[in-house]
């Protein structure tokens, strides 16, 4: 494997790579080999099984964006990273994120455009909206899931609100950037902020949720404990601890693992722990990415929901007049 110089932010600058006796044509070669992304012009990445999936584009999208925030290419002050670039670099994980280009703000009420590679948004920013991570200018959590929220639908907005408050944003401050100026999407905005919850602890589960409160499904707890015979078990929902329901999301399968064990050594702990809820009562639903994605885990709850008496059966339609 070939070793190449790497700046703090762990990418391969041109220049750097330059002054390694690494020649235009061999990083040329290699981006076409697929062993280096280009993410600008002049600035790499090497090519890694990390960045397949959800969590790895969003990765690859922190990355690229600072290398933008770090190679400056015109004249004038260097401009913020926002949305879901900002979300990026704080690490706040996002549901289906513009990705296409990195996101900067501009601070001004107009003079907003899209680049090859940056999408300036022209918005007005208080000097309390702006943060530095790694050296790079980013808005704050607060403005970052804001300005993510307003632009999204529904799920997105929740999912970002869910996300930044388990980050540690704080609602009431959210809740007045958002009141300060007339937004475009605000009143998805507001509704999410409203509904939003920082025991949510995924994307997927946030985007589960989101799902349910527009079905009209009651209202689950979230993150319940449940005690079994070897240990208390966290649910990610339930419903007066007669329904679980839990989203099988692979990303979990890294997040529990310890050192030591497999993936499937993990599966195999999951499918215990779930054995062991379902032996103190509650019927266990589970759904995966696929399934959330076409949204059909919502029969599947509403009719287990009806047969707990946790929710009224839907009205039978009427019969056709003839």
């Amino acid at each position: 494997m070939i070793s190449y110089p790497l700046d703090r932010h762990g990418l391969i600058r041109r220049g750097d790579a330059l002054e390694a006796a690494f020649s235009d044509n061999l990083l040329a070669s290699a981006v076409a080999a697929g062993h280096l992304i280009r993410l600008v012009p002049g600035v790499f990445v090497s090519n890694s099984d990390g960045f397949a999936g959800h969590d790895g584009a969003q990765e690859l999208h922190r990355l690229k964006s600072i290398a933008v925030a770090t190679s400056q290419t015109t004249t004038g002050p260097t401009l913020p990273l926002s949305h879901a670039s900002a979300a990026a670099v704080l690490g706040i994980p996002l549901l289906k994120p513009d990705t296409t280009r990195v996101h900067v703000t501009n601070g001004k009420m107009a003079g907003g455009f899209i680049a090859t590679h940056r999408h300036v948004h022209a918005a007005p920013l208080s000097d309390d909206e702006l943060v530095v991570v790694d050296d790079v200018l980013v808005t704050c959590l607060e403005r970052t899931a804001v300005d993510v929220a307003s632009g999204g639908d529904f799920a997105q907005a929740l999912t970002a609100f869910d996300q930044a408050l388990r980050a540690g944003a704080d609602r009431e401050v959210m809740d007045t950037i958002l009141t300060s100026r007339r937004r475009q999407g605000g009143r998805v905005a507001r509704r999410a902020l409203v509904l939003a919850d920082k025991a949510a602890e995924s994307v997927g589960e946030s985007w589960s949720r989101a799902q349910m409160i527009d079905a009209h499904l009651p209202t689950p707890r979230l993150q319940h404990e449940f005690r079994g015979r070897s240990g208390v078990y966290r649910a990610d929902f339930d419903w007066e601890g007669k329904l679980v329901g839990e989203f099988d999301g692979m990303v979990k399968y890294g997040r529990f693992r310890e050192a030591g064990k497999t993936v499937a050594d993990v599966i195999v702990q999951e499918k215990l722990r779930e054995d062991e809820i379902r032996a103190l009562g509650p019927i266990v639903v589970r759904w995966t990415w696929a399934i959330l994605e076409d949204g059909s885990f919502l029969d599947l709850l509403r009719t287990w929901l009806v047969d707990l008496e946790l929710m009224p059966a839907l009205p039978a339609s009427p019969l056709p007049s003839r």
